[in-house]
């Protein structure tokens, strides 16, 4: 695909879009706050044909580190609602979060907010039907998403076909993404030194909490769901309120359906990636590649770009490990730089582009993330958020190791046996 823009940059704001001049007024200021970077010029428009939805300009923007820190926000939104919860998980666990998150869903149900939950049948399958039964009981409009029974299916049974998706709206005016599951495994915080980690590490992940107009895009994302998925009508609530400017940042929700001719998150992930002029840093739990990212990433490197991918170095899936170790040689070769976050379980799911393209949500770089799995992401333009992240990326890599790859060929023969086996397994990953 070409990287020249047909057409002018369009945002919206909280009354619908821009006009042409307010548009071009509020991206030169954005790109005046960045380094020295076309990727407005090269990279936006084309992202506006590929993905569809709108540039949302006005919304404040708050970066969650960790489980403790987004659980208190969530819970704190939760508490606060006045009309109606939407939910969208690929896992909420019978543990002690699970059961706090539920007891807090009824309450505010039996209150008269209205609660839609959306969670995953494979994502949740250790999760007891007796788990969900006082949800249902008690009013909380509960819907399984594509259902491994083929008995109680609600539409064409697609059992590959997964929601990976960490999606809440809260009264559709605060908007929750990331890739945080509900579960007690992110109970603890990953930067805390005092904490034994042992065989039972904190988790490592990355959320988003959203106010102002892009909020409704993120609740189109979550009505379209529920439709698909054939759930009973939604009560009557005030999901579309008006929303009024909440702060500076401009953000874009993009979601990916396998039911899609392509993954939207992949192919905008690929244009800012090959728009890239200065630093690619990336960081994701489940690094599997498509040769078209992997060549996009080496290519990036030979030009010159500071191209480093932040990786685990342990996970709770052995055969992604494996499978991912063994793009290390080809990509260091390419100059390429390869750290693995230490003393805690990566889960993360982040990029930064030159230092103004951040892009945060469920969507690992593997194709069963690209082909098979319903994903989220919000993408946020601009230097002042691109602090943040860089902030963060390098908080992780003064915990990572770098592997270098005179050292890296030294592995052993059997590293070497368990990644080619692995490999073979790359594309159902």
């Amino acid at each position: 695909m070409a990287m020249r823009p047909s057409h002018a940059v369009q945002l919206d704001g909280a009354h619908g879009p821009l006009t042409a001049q307010q548009s071009k007024v509020i991206l030169a200021r954005l790109k005046k706050n960045s380094t020295d970077t076309h990727i407005f010029d090269r990279h936006l428009a084309l992202e506006a044909e590929i993905v569809g939805s709108p540039l949302v300009m006005g919304n404040k923007v708050e970066l969650l580190v960790d489980g403790p820190k987004t659980y208190d926000s969530m819970y704190s939104a939760i508490e606060n609602a006045k009309d109606h919860i939407n939910m969208e998980t690929f896992l909420i666990e019978d543990d002690e979060i699970g059961r706090h998150f539920a007891e807090l869903l009824l309450s505010k149900q039996k209150s008269g907010v209205q609660v839609n939950l959306i969670y995953d049948s494979f994502g949740s399958i250790y999760t007891p039907k007796e788990f969900f039964k006082p949800l249902k009981e008690g009013g909380v409009n509960v819907l399984e998403f594509n259902p491994i029974n083929p008995l109680v299916v609600q539409k064409d049974w697609q059992v590959t076909s997964r929601d990976h998706r960490k999606l809440l709206i809260v009264d559709g005016q605060i908007a929750f993404v990331g890739g945080i599951n509900i579960s007690s495994v992110y109970s603890r915080g990953s930067f805390s030194r005092s904490e034994s980690t042992g065989d039972n590490p904190p988790w490592r992940d990355t959320h988003l909490r959203m106010v102002g107009p892009v909020v409704s895009e993120f609740q189109k994302l979550f009505m379209a769901t529920w439709s698909e998925q054939k759930g009973e009508p939604l009560a009557s609530r005030n999901y579309f309120p008006e929303l009024a400017r909440k702060g500076n940042e401009v953000v874009r929700a993009i979601g990916s359906s396998p039911e899609e001719p392509y993954s939207q998150i992949y192919v905008t992930l690929l244009s800012a990636i090959n728009s890239a002029e200065n630093q690619i840093f990336l960081t994701n739990a489940y690094f599997v590649p498509d040769p078209k990212l992997l060549t996009a990433l080496k290519e990036a490197a030979q030009r010159g770009v500071d191209v480093k991918l932040l990786l685990p170095e342990r996970t709770d899936s052995t055969m992604v490990f494996y499978a991912s170790r063994s793009y290390y040689d080809e990509l260091l070769s390419a100059n390429v730089k390869i750290y693995e976050r230490q003393d805690a379980l990566l889960h993360a799911k982040t990029a930064l582009v030159d230092g103004v393209w951040s892009t945060i949500g469920s969507t690992n770089l593997d194709w069963r993330s690209f082909l098979n799995n319903q994903e989220i992401n919000a993408i946020i333009l601009g230097a002042d958020f691109g602090v943040q992240m860089q902030a963060l990326f390098e908080q992780d890599l003064e915990s990572s190791k770098q592997v270098v790859l005179r050292e890296w060929r030294k592995r052993s023969i059997g590293a070497r046996i368990k990644e080619r086996a692995a490999r073979l397994w790359a594309h159902w990953l």
